[in-house]
């Protein structure tokens, strides 16, 4: 062969392997970024080629597909689509997936491994699988309460079963309609853009993604601390309380909401029923920062990574504070701000005799046929504090239904147990207050776990009596006794 010819082989041989090198580098190296690249619209057609998996609530689904005639196959569908908005966010040609929709998107459109019969052979064909369903936690007469309770007023509410962790309602309002946006055409662009500039903001996942300060709900974990690390060891016995009490370091009195609370050595019971910040502030300072802070993070406090599966943002306890601070977050205000899910697991852990169980909104993941390719087990979050402590709590929270703030949660032929909040917020607490009640109930006479938990907040209201006991105890009882009469 000539040199000529040596070289001419030389070069296509070289040729050759930079194109399989190329090759390799942009299948295999690059395969996850140019997936993932928005100008890619590949995995896009792909989730829509065949119709997607279901949500399921109470073996029912709630949402669905319908065929377009168009670049996509299918759209999705929702049923009743914004009382259901915050558990399934939305699948859109346009802009994506969120909420269970996101978290499971490869099981709803068919690409999940899982749900392969061979899936060696189902790789070399190509072959896409039916989309697999989602079943979820939720009890559909407790959504539905927690949905109508709240009306039209911004809020949220979360109801946990407090033995296994299970979320049986979880509502956001005002909410949205996501089928409204799900195609691509112009209508869903319209759509979502009048979303987006709406000032209610319909598409923020109250019960999960904000944060509120929780004002007097918090005084139920500043109870189980005193009570728990034995600066109370009798809720009934004087706690030595000053009145008035001036905050620590300061000339600043802590002001109570009723001139009932203004006398010195109030017993924690008493304090609980009346809702008294003197006390339970000055029993915050007492139980210290270490303790306080491990109590509010047996609840969930200061977790950035709580999955339930989709994650909700971080509630807040301070880690350093001096003790005036300290004195108002034990009380829910200053620094202190939780979500909905947070304050649902104070209540739920306090009910399950102090073991807080992680919050789960998914019961299992099966393939389009029914059978399981995964199901969700109970798993401990925290063991917040004794059975015995826990006992005491239940006995204070059962105190302030029967006795105080929370009347309005009463159940005929029920034990119920609560605490209401009515957070100042903005300059100068100019702010609408945001109202709050945690509760728990059980049927009266039963020695089991309570079945439901529950957390209301009414964020914004028309109403000219906002305080948790007028607003958001109603709406918690209504979803306590959906629970109770399914029992």
């Amino acid at each position: 062969m000539s040199t000529t010819g040596r070289r001419a082989g030389t070069f296509c041989v070289l040729l050759i392997v930079a194109l399989i090198a190329q090759a390799t580098r942009v299948q295999v190296f690059r395969k996850d970024e140019l997936d993932h690249n928005p100008a890619n619209q590949r995995l896009t057609v792909q989730r829509y080629d065949q119709p997607r998996g279901n949500i399921l609530v109470d073996g029912q689904p709630v949402t669905g597909s319908t065929p377009t005639g168009g670049r996509f196959d299918y759209e999705r569908t929702y049923t009743d689509g914004p009382r259901y908005a915050a558990v399934t966010g939305f699948s859109s040609q346009t802009y994506g997936n969120t909420q269970l929709e996101g978290v499971y998107d490869d099981l709803l459109s068919g690409t999940d491994s899982r749900l392969a019969g061979w899936a060696l052979w189902d790789a070399v064909s190509r072959r896409q699988n039916p989309g697999g369903d989602v079943v979820t936690t939720l009890d559909r007469a407790a959504q539905d309460a927690a949905v109508k309770g709240l009306g039209r007023q911004q809020g949220a509410v979360v109801a946990i079963e407090p033995a296994t962790g299970r979320i049986l309602a979880l509502a956001s309002t005002p909410s949205y309609d996501p089928r409204s946006f799900a195609g691509s055409g112009a209508a869903d662009r319209r759509a979502w853009d009048r979303l987006q500039a709406d000032p209610d903001q319909p598409m923020l996942n109250r019960a999960l993604r904000q944060i509120y300060p929780p004002g007097s709900t918090f005084k139920v974990v500043t109870a189980a601390a005193a009570l728990q690390d034995g600066v109370v060891s009798d809720p009934a016995a004087p706690t030595g309380a000053p009145s008035p009490y001036v905050l620590p370091g300061t000339t600043t009195t802590l002001v109570n909401d009723t001139a009932a609370c203004d006398r010195p050595d109030l017993p924690l019971d008493t304090a609980m029923v009346l809702s008294c910040n003197s006390v339970l502030g000055y029993l915050g300072v007492q139980v210290g920062q270490e303790g306080m802070v491990s109590m509010a993070e047996n609840f969930g406090f200061n977790d950035a990574s709580l999955d339930v599966p989709v994650r909700a943002a971080r509630s807040n306890f301070d880690t350093e504070m001096e003790p005036s601070q300290l004195a108002l977050s034990s009380i829910g205000q200053f620094d202190t701000a939780a979500t909905p899910l947070v304050m649902a697991m104070v209540a739920a852990g306090v009910a399950n005799g102090g073991r807080v169980m992680y919050p789960q909104l998914v019961d299992r993941l099966t393939k389009s046929d029914g059978t399981a390719v995964q199901v969700m087990r109970p798993e401990l979050y925290k063991e917040a504090m004794g059975a015995a402590v826990a006992g005491q709590v239940q006995g204070l929270m059962t105190d302030v239904v029967e006795q105080g703030t929370g009347r309005a949660a009463r159940i005929p032929g029920a034990t119920v147990g609560g605490k209401t909040g009515t957070a100042q917020h903005g300059v100068g607490n100019s702010g609408v207050p945001y109202a709050w009640f945690i509760s728990w109930a059980r049927p009266a006479g039963s020695a089991d776990p309570p079945p439901v938990a529950v957390a209301v907040v009414v964020a914004d209201s028309d109403a000219t009596d906002v305080t948790g006991g007028r607003l958001a105890a109603p709406i918690a009882r209504s979803v306590m006794q959906a629970v109770l009469d399914e029992g």
